[in-house]
Order: structure tokens, then sequence, then C-alpha cells
């Protein structure tokens, strides 16, 4: 059974002492004045319009598919993910605020 969980997560056998902490955000590591005036425009844009954008054009996509354009319904079928990730960056600004 021991060796059962090597195989599974080989990490389990290290340490605590081998353990390095993620470094710690410093001066200088801050953003310029774009990145903040960029993040304080996305942090007033509600989280869920994302997630409403990524169902419409998953929407959109499927219509597409069933009219038979099958062209347009892949190229709009690759906006979800863009747009979920756009939202996670808008809700990571908001949660950690602008540095």
């Amino acid at each position: 059974m021991a060796s059962d969980n090597l195989d599974l997560n080989p990490a389990a056998q290290k340490s605590v002492e081998e353990y390095t902490p993620t470094p710690v955000v410093r001066g200088e590591h801050a953003e310029d004045q774009i990145t903040r005036m960029i993040e304080q425009q996305a942090a007033k844009l509600p989280s869920d319009i994302f997630l409403f954008a990524a169902i419409g054009a998953m929407g959109l996509a499927v219509a597409f598919e069933l009219s038979g354009n099958s062209r347009m319904s892949r190229f709009v079928g690759m906006w979800p993910p863009a747009i979920l990730t756009m939202g996670m960056y808008n809700k990571l600004v908001k949660v950690l605020g602008t540095r």
C-alpha cells in the first residue's frame, strides 16, 4: 500500500524543511500607472457580466452550428474560455485590489 502512495504522489516523502514558500511581493514588483488604471476600471465591472457573456457566446455558437454555419460556430465557440479568463482577472482584481 505504501508503494502505491509513492506512485501517486512522489512528493509525499519530502520533509517540511524542504518546503519553499512563495516569495513575498515587494515594491520592485509594483505595476506601472497604466496597469493600475486598467485594474481600477476592470474592478468596476460586475463579475457576472463575464459569465453571461460566455454563456451567450456558447448559445450563439450552437445557433450557428444548427444553422449550418460551422465555421462561424467554431470561431464564436473559442470565445468563452477567453471571456471566462477575463472574468477571473476581474475577480482577482476585486479580491486582491490594485497594488
